[in-house]
This record gives C-alpha cells, sequence and structure tokens, in this order.
C-alpha cells in the first residue's frame, strides 16, 4: 500500500499505540514510532501501519514518499527564504496563544506547553486548543515542500516509562489532530515520545516542571 485516499484519511480514528520502532531523524535512535502505530492503525488495520513505517522511518524515506506524491524537493539555496516566510506567518498567526516560534538554522519550532494544551496528567487535547491547532495545519498545508515532526514531552514526576508512555499519547493527540482534522499528509510526519529525557529546564521546581511538559512541533524544509 503506497498512497492513501481521502476517503481512507476520513475513516482516521484514535491512536492505538501499539510499539513499532523507527529511526529519529535527529538523533539516529531507535524510537517508538506512532505514526505508524497509532494515526491510522485503528482504521486501516496492518496495510496502513506498514505503510507508515515504511514512508516515516527515516527523512530519506519521507523525501521519497512525497516525492512520489508529487511534491518536489527545495533547492538549497531557496530553504532559508522558503522557511522564514512560514515562520513569519506562524508567528502572526500564533501571538497571543501561548506557543513560542523559536527558529534553528532552516527549522521552526513551535513548542507548545502543556498547561496549554492538555489538562494535567491527560492527552486529550483541550478544546480551546483547537482553534491553534487548526491555525497551524493551514500553514503547514499552504507549505507543502515542509516536514513536519511531532514530539513529546514530559516532567520527571512520577515513573519515567509513564511518563515516556504519557509524552507518546500526547504527541500522538497533536499529530492525529493535524492529519484528521488539518487534514495534513500523514507522509509527512514523524511522531516520537521522548519522556523525560530532553528538559527544557530544572524538573526541581514547578515553574520548571510546567516547561517540560510540552508538545513540540519541529517544521523542516524538504531539499534536495
Amino acid at each position: 500500500m503506497r498512497h492513501l485516499t481521502a476517503a481512507s484519511v476520513g475513516l482516521l480514528g484514535a491512536f492505538a499505540l501499539t510499539a513499532c520502532t523507527t529511526t529519529d531523524p535527529y538523533t539516529g535512535q531507535q524510537v517508538r514510532n506512532n505514526t505508524g502505530t497509532g494515526v491510522l492503525a485503528g482504521a486501516l488495520g496492518g496495510a496502513a501501519l506498514g505503510y507508515l513505517t515504511n514512508t516515516n522511518k527515516s527523512s530519506e524515506g519521507r523525501k521519497n514518499a512525497l516525492i512520489g506524491a508529487g511534491v518536489g524537493a527545495l533547492a538549497g539555496g531557496a530553504a532559508g527564504n522558503y522557511m522564514d516566510r512560514q515562520q513569519a506567518e506562524l508567528r502572526q498567526q500564533l501571538a497571543g496563544t501561548g506557543v513560542d516560534v523559536t527558529r534553528q538554522g532552516d527549522n521552526i519550532i513551535l513548542n507548545m506547553p502543556g498547561d496549554v494544551t492538555f489538562a494535567v496528567d491527560q492527552s486529550d487535547i483541550q478544546p480551546r486548543f483547537y482553534t491553534v491547532l487548526d491555525d497551524v495545519a493551514r500553514t503547514i498545508n499552504a507549505y507543502p515542500q515542509t516536514l513536519v515532526d511531532v514530539i513529546g514531552h514530559a516532567d520527571s514526576t512520577g515513573a519515567a516509562a509513564y511518563n515516556q508512555a504519557l509524552s507518546e499519547r500526547r504527541a500522538g493527540s497533536v499529530a492525529n489532530y493535524l492529519v484528521s482534522r488539518g487534514r495534513v499528509m500523514p507522509d509527512r510526519l514523524f511522531v516520537a515520545g521522548r519522556g523525560i529525557n530532553e528538559p527544557r529546564a530544572t524538573n526541581a521546581t514547578p515553574e520548571g516542571r510546567a516547561q517540560n511538559r510540552r508538545v513540540e512541533i519541529i517544521l523542516r524544509p524538504l531539499t534536495n
């Protein structure tokens, strides 16, 4: 199964989160891939699971899938301007929402604190955050040559294994919304949870833990 129809995307269900291993495009480490095991597993079964696992296991896999779908890669020199325009739109749309828009090279990082996105110890997106994700999805769809990584994080309160699972569920909820409600092409997504492993601040204070409970959407240009 190499392509998903619009009707198939419309069948997206809740995330199943059955474990599946893939390669993190940033660290090279083996991590659970919740795009393959969640976005479409419940609705489309094993065929979609294998499809998404194959195409999202690396940046190269996603690139090949998008090129196969008719999305051309950017020339190296064009990527900076392309991401500049995308960043400007996102900053305008997300001003005052609590979402930070930062830049690392050609990558754009949307930091979504847990207290904005989710209730405490929950992975269901708070309804007041739907409009924010709608804006994000619209911009992502307007820039089809962008790869989308959705990464969940947690603070160190409680067992590490529990926080790892919670970070995965939260990342999965955001990715599922972008695909099912925002109509973002699944081939573009990499979804993972990092648990307590990448804190932004100290876990010794309530303020620090609040910063560590988050989902990040990392936008990267599709280049040659």
